[in-house]
Formats: C-alpha cells, structure tokens, sequence
C-alpha cells in the first residue's frame, strides 16, 4: 500500500529502493552480533513499539545510542503503564510515582497489561539490566527524567486537559522531558557541547511539538480508547463535546478545530529549529532531524484534513525515507521545513477562523529559514 501511494512521487520510489538495498548512508544499524542477548532484545522492543523512530535512533554513535534506546523504552514503558484504563487509579498513580525505582530492581514487572506495547512492562526485568549496565552518568539522567514524568503523568490522571496551558504542561511530562533527557545525554556523552545538555526551553518545545503532533494524528483511536487530549479551550468552540467533531454532519466546525490545533503546535517550530543550529555531532543532528522534519511533514499532511476524523493520517514510506536521506544539514532541513510551510499555506481556507494567526506563524517560520524568501505571499 505505501508503494502504491508513492507512485505518483516517483523520487520516492527510488528512494525506497536505495534503503531496502542499503544505498542509504543515513541509517547505519548497530552491529547486533556484538550486542548481549539482552541489548539485542532491547533494540528489538524498540523497533516494535516505533517501527519510525526505532531506526533511527540507531544512528547514533556508540554507548550514546544504546543510552537512548534505554532511555526511550524506559519511558515507554512508563507511558504504557499511564494508557492503560484497565488499571485503577488507586494501583495505577503509586506505579507512576515510584516507577523511577522500578529500574534498580531486577524482578520488577508487569504481566496484567492490555496495551499493545505490553512486551515493553512484561518483560521489563530486560530493559532494566541494560539499564543498570550503562554507565552512572546516563543512569542518572534516565533516572531522573523518569521520576519527573511518573510525577507529571500521576498529575494528569484525574484532570483533563481543559486549556492549551495545561495541554503545554501535559506535553511536557510525556515528551518535553523526553527532549530534555536526551539533550542531557548527549552532552553526557561529551558528543555535544554542555549547552546543550544545560538547555531546557528548546528541548522542551522541540518534545512538545513531537507529542502535539502525536495528539492530533491520535485523534480517533484515542477517541476510540476513550482518551481524550484535545483542550476544551478549542474544540468546545466547535462542539459541544469532543467526541461529536466524528460525526459527518459536524465536519467542517471539524475541520476548523484541527487547523487550530496545528497552527498552535506549529507555533514550536521555530524553537525547534534553533535547537538544530546547536548540534555539532553529525550522527546526533541526523536524529534529532529527521524526527522534526517528519513533524512538519505530519502536520501539513494533517492540515485541513477531514480523513484525520475518518481514519489514520500518516505520511508514506517512501515520504519518510526521502526525508531521513535529505535531512543531513541544517540548510536542508530549512528548505525541508519551508517545503511543508507552503504546502500549509496553500490550503488555508479563507473562511477559517485562524488563517491569520496561521499564516502569521507561516510567515515567520519562513523567515528564520530564508529571511529573502517570497514563496508565501
């Protein structure tokens, strides 16, 4: 089915080709046969649970890239215990604010879940003694950012995200500390300078928007799930309960509550880009890279799209490979991230309430990418 939706991409195919020949110099896999069975397990967790982002994570050089899978399935598994509506709150909230010490104890696990990362809490015992091999200084970061979205994560569990304040906090605790970790482990892992590690604010924005992009996407299997992440500061514009922008009859007040919502997540995009002009390592600036372009490449596909309340919208295959090949600089993640911005601008209905803070924002990405650009007029 990708290959069919690429065929009027013909560059993508090619592409496709290259990467399933191994022509693409981009994603290098770690040497599994040097790996403990163990690592090797770990790795194969974390190419199950995000078959997107497992690959690439896989770039990274060294010790550094085994930090990161750790660091992923750790919070993973976290944020797989927090999903789970099977659990009581009573069970569920003491689970996510002791988690952090879960990871010092090697008989520590999880065999009732229903959700469909399960294997990452049943198994847990695994991911815990990679843990405890790495070396203290990425134990301690790992540790830390653990115990702060536990924290995070037990605070959300009986509120709901009413305002886009409380959206930007909840993004936070299930990503922005994401973002935040790993900027601290690859200062940790002398790769990057200690600026980076020290920063908050852009590692922050840059994990938010990935969990904002993640919600909008989400929309109807989290309606499905009975989860709801979408603000009422913005859909009770449009609805009177979140679940009715579903219904056919509702689609264009729809519509219109997608487009905020995006033009509110693309407000980080700026801050994500000066993260990216810090990064000095090559490995670590393809990572974090191509997870931003593919960001931006989600929320144009989303943008005024009626299919996000009908079904999944995902860019193609052949689109994200393309991407990860492309994406080795910062000038062409710039002429990347303008690509997409047009593509935005050139679906902005007129009659949609937030065009004009949506081409402002468009506006001004615009112009930290290519300050003499005149594509958007």
């Amino acid at each position: 089915m990708d290959f069919l939706r690429s065929l009027g991409h013909p560059e993508e195919i090619y592409n496709l080709l290259r990467f399933k020949l191994g022509g693409c110099r981009v994603v290098m896999l770690k040497d599994r046969d040097s790996m403990s069975d163990s690592l090797q397990t770990c790795y194969r967790y974390l190419n199950e649970t995000d078959p997107s982002f497992g690959p690439v994570i896989q770039i990274l050089e060294g010790e550094l890239g085994h930090a990161v899978c750790i660091h992923y399935l750790v919070l993973r598994a976290l944020d797989t215990v927090e999903d789970d509506y099977t659990i009581s709150l009573e069970r569920k909230i003491p689970m996510l604010r002791n988690f952090h010490t879960y990871l010092y104890d090697p008989e520590w696990k999880f065999t009732e879940s229903k959700e469909k990362h399960r294997q990452v809490v049943i198994d847990f015992p695994t991911i815990s003694l990679e843990f405890r091999n790495l070396a203290v200084v990425y134990q301690e970061i790992i540790v830390d950012i653990c115990a702060k979205m536990g924290e995070g994560m037990a605070e959300f569990q009986e509120k709901k995200v009413d305002s886009l304040i409380q959206l930007d906090k909840y993004c936070h605790y299930t990503s922005g500390l994401f973002g935040i970790g790993l900027s601290r482990l690859f200062s940790a892992s002398e790769l990057e300078d200690a600026n980076v590690g020290q920063d908050t604010y852009f590692s922050n924005s840059t994990g938010v928007l990935l969990q904002k992009v993640d919600i909008i996407v989400d929309y109807l299997e989290d309606q499905l799930e009975g989860r709801e992440f979408w603000p009422r500061e913005v859909w009770s514009k449009y609805a009177k309960k979140l679940s009715d922008l579903a219904k056919p009859e509702n689609i264009v007040p729809a519509v219109q509550c997608l487009n905020e919502l995006i033009t509110n997540a693309l407000n980080h995009v700026p801050d994500v880009l000066t993260y990216l002009s810090w990064l000095k390592n090559q490995s670590i600036f393809n990572v974090c890279a191509i997870i931003h372009v593919r960001s931006i490449a989600t929320l144009a596909a989303c943008y005024n799209n009626q299919q996000v309340f009908k079904d999944f919208v995902k860019i193609r295959k052949g689109q994200t490979v393309t991407l990860m090949m492309d994406a080795t600089n910062m000038d062409a993640v710039k002429a990347i991230t303008l690509q997409y911005i047009e593509e935005i601008y050139q679906k902005i209905p007129l009659t949609d309430p937030s065009s004009d803070k949506t081409k402002r924002i468009l506006s001004s990405i615009r112009n930290l990418c290519f300050p003499n650009s005149s594509l958007l007029s």
